[in-house]
């Protein structure tokens, strides 16, 4: 007994050992991979990321990170600028895949899994280093090819590309005039979990009442929020949707009768297996869209897309962003029963 006890523990040991110098490559790769997350979002922000942002983010000692930006230089993934860091092209190409990456799981975690808003980031931070571009592509594919994650960041395509940080802070925001917040930061966890417990959300409408040293004061027309300036600067909020309709976009909801358009895209709410549907449905970008049948009632209302009519009801084309083009004068086809309109060819229910 005492034996088999000596060799159990002497193999318990070795499988450790081997754990361990296998764990070292991951470890390392990981926390390269965190750092290049880390120069990414600084400078799409506009910043600089240095020794001790790198450190504080990653948690790690000074030396630590001193060794680790020795590192990047030595494979061409970094580039100092006097006491701060950029990323070269090379950098840049890999930080977009992991970002890439983590933003479609944030977007997954949120819409798939439900998991409350506070806990999708430290999900997806988790599962990010082991989701190679061929999986994001996939998951993409799966989620309906999402344009941001549930913080309001755009995910980068499978290109590389991504739009330019949008957005204005609510502590520099002007007072009594309507924003819609289109990013909420997550860091520090603190201040998100904050704005979560208030209830704040990407696409909101908001309107500043009060803005002082000590405190601001938001209002979506019902509720107040008052939040310390540290927290409220990071809500960034941009002109309400209205200015969109300057730009000739409005919502198949809004489209009028005869009048043929072409899909916008989606809004940006529209997530999850919602988003996947009307993608499937044929609502893509440039895809040609007229009303074709109307209830008396108005809802549901039948459109020809792509030579399909499909069903939808006014909460559903409402997500849907259409550009109107030339006026279509065949006329609306009307019927007395809301249930004729659920007839047409792949409506949703």
């Amino acid at each position: 007994m005492t034996g088999a006890l000596v060799l159990v523990a002497l193999a318990t040991a070795a499988a450790l050992l081997l754990w361990r110098r296998a764990s070292g490559p991951a470890r390392d790769r990981h926390r390269l991979q965190d750092a290049l997350k880390h120069l990414f979002e600084q400078e799409y922000r506009g910043r600089r990321a240095s020794l001790s942002s790198v450190a504080g983010v990653l948690r790690l000692s000074d030396s630590t990170v001193v060794a680790l930006i020795g590192r990047m230089q030595a494979q061409g993934l970094v580039e100092s600028h006097g006491q701060e860091f950029g990323l070269t092209p090379q950098g840049e190409r890999l930080a977009l895949q992991v970002v890439r990456a983590h933003r479609l799981l944030e977007r997954y975690f949120a819409d798939e899994a439900r998991l409350p808003l506070r806990d999708v980031h430290a999900a997806a931070e988790r599962r990010e280093h082991s989701l190679s571009p061929a999986d994001a592509d996939r998951l993409s594919a799966q989620l309906g090819h999402p344009t941001r994650d549930p913080h309001g960041d755009p995910i980068p395509t499978r290109e590389g590309s991504v739009p330019p940080a949008t957005g204005t802070p609510a502590t520099s925001w002007p007072p009594d005039v309507m924003g819609r917040v289109v990013h909420l930061e997550d860091e520090p966890q603190i201040s998100f979990a904050q704005i979560v417990a208030e209830g704040l959300r990407v696409g909101q409408l908001l309107r500043i009442v009060e803005s002082t040293p000590t405190r601001v004061v938001l209002t979506d027309g019902e509720n107040e929020y008052q939040l310390a300036p540290a927290v409220a600067a990071n809500i960034f909020l941009a002109p309400a949707p209205e200015a969109a309709s300057s730009a000739g976009v409005l919502r198949l909801s809004d489209l009028a009768d005869r009048r043929q358009a072409e899909v916008a895209g989606l809004d940006d709410a529209c997530q999850g297996f919602s988003r996947r549907r009307l993608m499937d449905l044929g609502f893509t970008e440039g895809a040609k869209i007229r009303p074709f049948l109307k209830t008396f009632a108005g809802d549901p209302r039948a459109y020809e897309v792509r030579g399909t009519l499909v069903a939808l009801r006014r909460d559903q084309a409402s997500q849907v962003l259409v550009r109107p083009l030339d006026v279509d004068d065949r006329p609306t086809v009307l019927r007395s029963d809301a249930a004729t309109a659920d007839q047409a060819r792949g409506a949703i229910r």
